[in-house]
Formats: C-alpha cells, sequence, structure tokens
C-alpha cells in the first residue's frame, strides 16, 4: 500500500515538472507548488503566468481518462479569486491530463463556477481535444 502512494505520488510530481518545462517552451513562468496535492488549501499543482493572464494548472496522469472531483476544480477557481488580484477574464481555470506523452487541457469557465454549474467530478478523456492552447497569445 505505501509503495503504491509512493509510486502515484512521484508520477503526479513527474507529470507536474513536464507541464511546468512544457509551459516554460511556450514562453509561459511557471512554477509547481509543491505542497498542493495533500493540502486542504486552495493551492494548483502549478501556476503560470503569460503576459497578463494568470492560469491555474490542476494536473493529474491517466491512461486512457483522468476524474477531477469537484473539490480540486474548486481549489482552482478559490485560488484564482482569492490570491490572484486582477480582471476575471485574466484568469485560468485548466485541467491538465497528461496521458504518456498526450496532453489534453480543459480551461474551465467563470461562470459555471459563479453558477454552481461544476459537475462532481469533470472527465478528460485521452481522445478529447481539449478547449486550450499553449500557444495562444491575446495580442495576436
Amino acid at each position: 500500500m505505501r509503495n503504491e502512494l509512493q509510486r502515484r505520488r512521484r508520477r503526479g510530481f513527474l507529470s507536474e515538472t513536464m507541464l511546468v518545462k512544457k509551459l516554460e517552451k511556450h514562453g509561459y513562468l511557471a512554477v509547481r507548488v509543491p505542497v498542493s496535492n495533500p493540502s486542504g488549501n486552495p493551492l494548483p499543482d502549478v501556476i503560470a503566468r503569460k503576459n497578463e493572464d494568470v492560469f491555474a494548472f490542476e494536473v493529474k496522469t491517466a491512461e486512457y481518462y483522468a476524474y477531477f472531483p469537484r473539490k480540486q476544480v474548486g481549489k482552482l477557481f478559490a485560488f484564482l479569486d482569492q490570491f490572484i488580484p486582477i480582471p476575471p477574464q485574466y484568469k485560468h481555470a485548466v485541467l491538465s491530463a497528461c496521458f504518456s506523452r498526450r496532453w489534453v487541457f480543459r480551461e474551465l469557465e467563470w461562470i459555471d463556477w459563479q453558477r454552481d454549474a461544476i459537475p462532481d467530478k469533470v472527465r478528460v478523456m485521452k481522445r478529447d481535444r481539449g478547449n486550450f492552447y499553449l500557444r495562444r497569445d491575446r495580442r495576436g
């Protein structure tokens, strides 16, 4: 049991570190938050910034599908809401699923969080296209 827990934590650490490197490669400033997972505090796994935009990422590693519980999704929005004093259009909550070498990103909408319309579990599948792309740039 203990070995399984250590294996999962290591896998999560590696995925989070890979995401930070991937973000940096695309011009983002990014940092992994090392205490995010076991903490009850509203902390994402990875925080990034590009131009005026700030991103809070929750990261999962999976084979075919990843589930993000509502509580974890809420932590992303709570972090952005409580600690990032900029207008909401510049704050982004992003679910990140690593399927071996394929990443799928899904940005969640503020309006869904404000209306309490986030499902109990958000599922991201390997075959999904996602709705967030690292190469985007607001400046054109």
